[in-house]
This record gives C-alpha cells, structure tokens and sequence, in this order.
C-alpha cells in the first residue's frame, strides 16, 4: 500500500478548494462568456465537451471543458496536430482556457482544484497498488504532474506512436508525481501549486 497523507483527503481541503472554486467560477463569468462566443462564432455550437474519467474510489464521472475540436472520429487523447482541433480550440489549449469550467467539477464534489489529473477508463488499471493509491483522493484540476507535462500535446505530436508513448512512458511518470504529491501534500503546498499553474499561463513579458 502506497501512503497518502492525511491532508490529502481531510474534509479541510475538501472545502477550501470548493469555496475558492466558488469564487472564481464567479468572477470568472466574464471570462466564461468571451469563450463561449468565440467557440460559437467559430464552429458553433455545443459549448462543452463532456467526456468520462475515473475518480475517487473508481468512480466514473463525466469532466466537462470548453469545446476545443470538431466532433470526428479519433484517438482518445490529442497531439498538438490533430486536425479536430478548431481555430478557437487552439487558443483555448494554448491558454488551458479550455479546462475553466472544470470548476463545476470541483463545486459538484467530483474534482479538486489540486490532485492527480483523472484519466480515462482505458487507461486506468483498476487492481494496480499504484491506481489504487490515486484512486484513493479526488482528481485535481492541476497538480504537479500536469505542471510537468503542460507541453504534453506538443511532445506526443513528435511520438511515432501517440497513444502507446502515452501509455507506456509518460502515464507511469506522471504516477510517480502523483503517488510523491499524495504522500507530501500540504495546504501550503497546494496554494504553491495554484500560483505556480497560474504562472504558467500568463504570457511570457
């Protein structure tokens, strides 16, 4: 059995995040609106795309971004390449816009704001000692895995073959960040987190 901190599952993160993610799912209205006209001026409608992870304790449930491709057939994750990807959805990838309403996520109970990003169900090995040590916390918005990989798209654009390099090389590292993140985990360390995915965003001076 992997160890898992105490904080990371305490009733404290829990609603720390769920008011902070109340907050800024209201003063991010504005921000909200400016998206959604683009993706409908774009490519019309839907808004949203909706697709299905594993959350705690192996629970399914439906994560939900900005709508950032067309509806085509293809591989279940994306490449800085995919032709789906719309002229709106460039941007929002780019700017991580596109994950802004998995504030909903968070204020629904789903997702934390900080957390092991949640996965799709083909990728996920249910009776793994590993999964199920993530698998024991709610998924996060960011974290420090998904700091690590934010040019993930861009380096699965130059695998031969995407979804295994996927599978086979950068899945197991970002278990490792997890399982470190899960067993050290603080409160401080989660708003250092949040500053530090802000950061990342912000255009470069």
């Amino acid at each position: 059995m992997y160890p898992v901190s105490l904080y990371a599952t305490s009733r404290t993160k829990f609603l720390w995040e769920w008011l902070l993610a109340l907050f800024l799912s209201v003063i991010s209205l504005p921000v909200f609106c400016v998206c959604a006209l683009c993706i409908l001026s774009d490519d019309g409608p839907p808004i949203f795309f909706r697709q299905t992870r594993v959350g705690k304790n192996h629970r399914l449930f439906s994560i939900v971004k900005f709508r950032s491709m067309r509806a085509a057939a293809g591989p279940v994750i994306t490449s800085g390449h995919d032709v789906r990807i719309t002229g709106s959805g460039r941007f929002l990838r780019r700017s991580k816009l596109d994950e802004l309403p998995q504030l909903w996520n968070v204020l629904k109970g789903d997702m934390g704001l900080v957390g092991p990003r949640p996965e799709v169900p083909q990728f996920v090995a249910p009776q793994s000692p590993v999964w199920s040590a993530v698998l024991r916390v709610r998924p996060g918005i960011s974290g420090v895995a998904s700091l690590h990989y934010r040019n993930e798209a861009a380096v699965l654009a130059e695998a031969t073959e995407p979804i295994a390099y996927y599978r086979e090389t950068i899945l197991p590292a970002k278990l490792v960040l997890d399982l470190h993140y899960l067993e050290t985990c603080s409160f401080l360390g989660d708003l250092r987190l949040l500053w530090e995915t802000g950061t990342s965003i912000l255009p470069p001076k």
